[in-house]
């Protein structure tokens, strides 16, 4: 099973469009900077063409601005929006891109969900700028490759449409609300970011229904199911009150697209609180993973979550 953050996470690189070309006819690459030049939608927003790279690839990461945006700078833990075309140095084709899909991709700056090379190259761009990485093996698939479109060893170059970045603040930082019923489970109240403690109480009845109470009431929007949003959570299961997960522990966020979010519980739980807050979710086996065992998780939990609600995309 992959962890709960991650149910709805697509892996970058899917490789879903063409294989790399070979190098037969007379296309003569044609370079820029010492970067592979665009040939065709050249301006930021539009879908580019590169050209195939030419002789030796860069030894160290290659970041070259094509044009600068005008936004904020981003940093470890932002979360940028991006449209992104991905292609091999000595190929004539994409193996993958984001580009004319209608849905940007999400990336969280620094957290070491995508290859090294996204990480250190988007540091530090400005929102709205167009870039192109040039990414040497260390800081993408190395020897391993991927699939039959990246071999061993391949350098990667990207162009990358920086849309949208979002500051994700530490913890939930609202005002905090009475935890009084003592047949739920309760939650700590620390706003450093750190591990926030969940304790389920012993010999109490599961609740027979979802509970979504708030522990922190921020002052945020409300999240809606056209969002995107951007949490932190301890999820335990009541009968054990055993933690399954804690993307806290890891000093991480996860970011769940509310319209496609598949555990009913979750979603029912999140839509219309605020962002800023954190809630209390008790989610009966109807409404979690039902009778089906899900790694750690038994078959028929009640879940319990601490979960704080960052941001909305």
């Amino acid at each position: 099973m992959r962890r709960l953050a991650g149910l709805l996470v697509v892996p970058l690189l899917l490789l879903s469009t063409a294989a790399c070309g070979d190098d037969k006819g007379s296309d003569s690459a044609q370079m820029k900077n010492g970067v592979p030049a665009i040939s065709k939608g050249a301006k930021f927003g539009e879908t580019p063409t590169l050209s195939k790279g030419q002789g030796e690839p860069p030894k160290e990461l290659k970041v070259e601005t094509l044009s600068e945006g005008t936004g904020p700078v981003l940093k470890k833990g932002d979360i940028a929006q991006v449209n992104y075309l991905g292609q091999v140095w000595d190929g004539k084709e994409p193996f993958d891109a984001s580009f004319g899909k209608g849905k940007p991709f999400d990336v969280t700056i620094g957290a070491g969900m995508v290859i090294k090379g996204w990480d250190q190259g988007l540091e530090g761009r400005k929102v709205g700028s167009r870039v192109e990485l040039v990414i040497p093996p260390a800081l993408g698939y190395g020897e391993q490759g991927s699939g039959d479109k990246i071999k061993p060893n391949a350098t990667l170059v990207f162009v990358v449409d920086i849309v949208k970045g979002t500051s994700v603040p530490a913890s939930a930082t609202g005002k905090e609300v009475a935890q009084d019923n003592k047949d739920l489970p309760k939650v700590g109240t620390n706003t450093d970011g750190k591990e926030v403690s969940v304790t389920v109480p012993k010999d109490t009845a599961e609740p027979a229904k979802l509970v979504s109470n708030y522990v922190l009431d921020g002052d945020g929007p409300a999240v809606k199911d056209s969002d995107s949003v951007v949490v932190k959570f301890n999820g335990k299961t009541w009968k054990d009150d055993k933690t399954f997960e804690s993307t806290y522990a890891t000093d991480t966020t996860v970011t769940w697209p509310m319209a496609e979010l598949s555990v009913k519980g979750l979603k029912e739980g999140l839509l219309g609180k605020k962002v800023g807050s954190r809630i209390l979710l008790v989610i009966p086996p109807d409404m979690a993973f039902g009778d089906k065992e899900q790694g750690t998780i038994p078959a028929k939990s009640t879940l319990v979550f601490s979960l704080d609600i960052l941001a909305v995309m």
